[in-house]
């Protein structure tokens, strides 16, 4: 087992991939490096082993396919995750490991936001987009990360081993921090310089494509972990609705003794019928979510023993 392996997937990366890989061996000697090639078609995987990185390949598209990959084949005492593209300063390097490995941090945020990033970044959309998904999961879950999209990040073993990784691409960091978050995993903020890309170097990140994937994901990862708010909103909506679309039927039959408005009264039947279905779907989902929870603080027990036996 490693003491700290360093993470890096890559797609189409040349122009910086060998400056990264030597700025991660000098701010962090003891680290092992990892890149991972995602199918490029330059010379992003000639220059990460010139450079001195272990190479290794993932051959389904996808940055959540890489980190699933990572995850699965790398066993380390703490985890860093870095982007190729060069935009993270490694000058606190050691502070984000050092979170994981004497502070026992499950995970630890490489924090842009507080920075440079709303500087430096050139894409404005990706500014408005990093703001909305920080302050929706915030509220919708009660926390306070400071940066939900970073691609630089610290984990224990730990995290790790107990993260099950569903996303395929660019939504993996919003689950990554949904999942810690929810399992009331330690998780530290760390601020972090941001710089944009080199002259040359393109995003592979689509704004519209990839941040409705981001929303996507968010909505689903709220229903699967809160779903008694979830459902219990949606049935209090409809109920809501109901009740105003019964008034005029009610006040007419007060006064009148009649109900000339019938199929408005059916339809006020059927939505409070909905909403209580959907508020006693949220009550069943509710409770299997809190087994659940008993269930990953006993897999996350085994794997401390299993991290612990590594060791010896």
């Amino acid at each position: 087992m490693d003491k700290i392996a360093v993470l890096i997937p890559c797609y189409n990366e040349e122009k910086t991939i060998e400056k990264v890989v030597m700025d991660v061996k000098n701010a962090l000697p003891e680290a092992v490096v990892y890149v991972y090639d995602n199918n490029s078609t330059d010379k992003t995987a000639e220059l990460a082993v010139k450079a001195g990185a272990i190479l290794r390949h993932e051959y389904k598209q996808g940055k959540g396919n890489v980190i699933r990959r990572m995850f699965r084949e790398i066993d380390a005492r703490c985890y860093l995750m870095i982007d190729g593209d060069d935009t993270y300063p490694l000058d606190c390097a050691s502070e984000l490991v050092d979170k994981v490995l004497e502070h026992n941090a499950d995970m630890v945020v490489g924090d842009r936001l507080s920075s440079t990033y709303f500087t430096e970044n050139k894409r404005p959309f990706h500014n408005f987009g990093n703001t909305l998904m920080r302050t929706c999961i915030n509220r919708l879950f009660h926390t306070d990360i400071k940066d939900i999209m970073t691609g630089y990040r610290a984990f224990s073993y730990e995290f790790v081993k107990t993260f099950p990784v569903f996303s395929k691409g660019f939504e993996i960091e919003t689950e990554m921090t949904i999942h810690a978050v929810n399992y009331n995993m330690q998780v530290e903020n760390v601020v972090v310089q941001y710089r944009d890309r080199p002259e040359g170097s393109e995003s592979k990140l689509n704004t519209f494509r990839d941040g409705m994937r981001v929303i996507r994901k968010m909505l689903q990862l709220y229903k699967n972990y809160q779903p008694l708010k979830c459902f219990g909103a949606v049935a209090l909506v409809l109920i809501l609705l109901a009740a105003v679309l019964f008034v005029p039927v009610g006040l007419e039959f007060i006064h009148e003794g009649l109900v000339p408005r019938f199929p408005t009264l059916i339809v006020c039947g059927f939505m409070v019928m909905a909403g209580l279905q959907s508020l006693f779907a949220g009550i069943i989902l509710d409770v299997t979510v809190a087994k659940d929870r008993r269930d990953f603080e006993y897999r996350l027990n085994r794997v401390n023993v299993e991290k612990k036996s590594k060791l010896l």
